[in-house]
């Protein structure tokens, strides 16, 4: 049900049925390992491409998810998925594996809370009994597209961010036990200028700043209503102008509520610069860690703002600006 301009409402309030993560070697030497279903300590994952390692990455997610939720792949009505690769191949090709209905969205960093907006509205409306929403993302096929091969060695600046070598998945419901997804905020496109594709926090700040404040004021509550509220891949130069969008929207989001999983990932001893990125930063983070609090009693409600910086090599190498995009998905236990 569409509540205020933007968000939805979800009056079955849809379970999250289970869910899985799988990372890499890095990820394994990471704050969050413990909260990993499936660690690789080879970022090949015994393929012969980068690419493939991250399609093998998702296929296992999901696999993982199947299995934890107890039921078949043909129960599953549709597989919604997304990456970061042109054309998605990682999602498409992991889609001939899974062999459901598929939906192949796009959102960049995004994709993880824009797949599960989507999948609990099929499943909300009828449309699905059973959603399976996954993304994921490699370091080195996201270096070699976006921005120098791996093998250059490049220096980055401190604004820069580490993508995440991982992927998640989770299984939606309509009936089962489980966290329940009760609401969504779809974002606009923001775009501030910002043309440096090794900044992309400040990029996406304020697109996360303008979709919360759409929450806010569609479903009519503040911050107070939320335990935690996690931003996706800011990182520190991203969280930082968030808090100061904040103040200056006249918007109160306390501190100690707000996090953003490019900063919870990794540990202080790993070189990431401003912090963590990629379509399986906030898919992890999410669908490992928070859900694995939140199932634990240490909070009632929380709400994920994954951020997308929509650029591409092409529109790069255009001089184009870097236009964002956040969705916002409210998980409660």
């Amino acid at each position: 049900m569409l509540q205020g301009h933007q968000s939805w409402i979800f009056q079955s309030k849809p379970v999250i049925l289970s869910s899985a993560t799988v990372g890499g070697p890095f990820e394994a030497r990471g704050n969050l390992a413990n909260d990993f279903d499936l660690l690789y300590g080879d970022i090949w994952l015994e393929q012969d491409s980068f690419e493939k390692a991250e399609k093998k990455m998702l296929e296992d997610a999901c696999d993982t998810a199947i299995k934890k939720a107890d039921i078949q792949k043909g129960d599953i009505n549709f597989f919604l998925a997304g990456d970061l690769m042109n054309q998605l191949i990682s999602s498409s090709f992991s889609a001939r594996t899974v062999g459901v209905p598929y939906l192949g969205i796009f959102g960049a960093c995004s994709t993880s809370m824009e797949g599960l907006a989507l999948a609990a509205q099929l499943v909300d409306s009828g449309a699905a009994k059973y959603a399976l929403a996954g993304t994921c993302s490699h370091n080195s096929t996201a270096e070699k597209q976006f921005r120098y091969p791996t093998e250059y060695g490049s220096q980055k600046p401190p604004t820069a961010q580490w993508t995440v070598t991982g992927a998640g998945a989770a299984i939606v419901a309509s009936s089962g036990n489980g966290p329940r997804v009760v609401s969504a905020t779809i974002g606009r496109v923001i775009d501030m200028g910002i043309s440096d594709p090794f900044n992309m926090g400040a990029a996406m700040a304020p697109a996360a700043v303008d979709t919360i404040e759409a929450h806010f004021r569609d479903l009519q509550i503040n911050a107070d209503h939320y335990d935690i509220i996690a931003t996706g891949d800011l990182g520190q130069v991203g969280h930082d102008i968030a808090k100061n969008l904040f103040k200056k929207h006249g918007i109160n989001v306390p501190e100690s509520k707000l996090t953003d999983c490019g900063l919870l990932i990794y540990s202080k001893d790993q070189e990431v610069m401003s912090g963590a990125s990629g379509c399986a930063c906030c898919a992890t983070v999410t669908y490992g860690h928070l859900l694995r609090r939140l199932r634990a009693g240490e909070w009632k409600r929380m709400l994920i703002v994954a951020t997308g910086a929509l650029l591409s090599p092409l529109s790069y190498q255009q001089n184009e600006t870097i236009p964002c995009v956040a969705h916002a998905v409210a998980i409660e236990q």
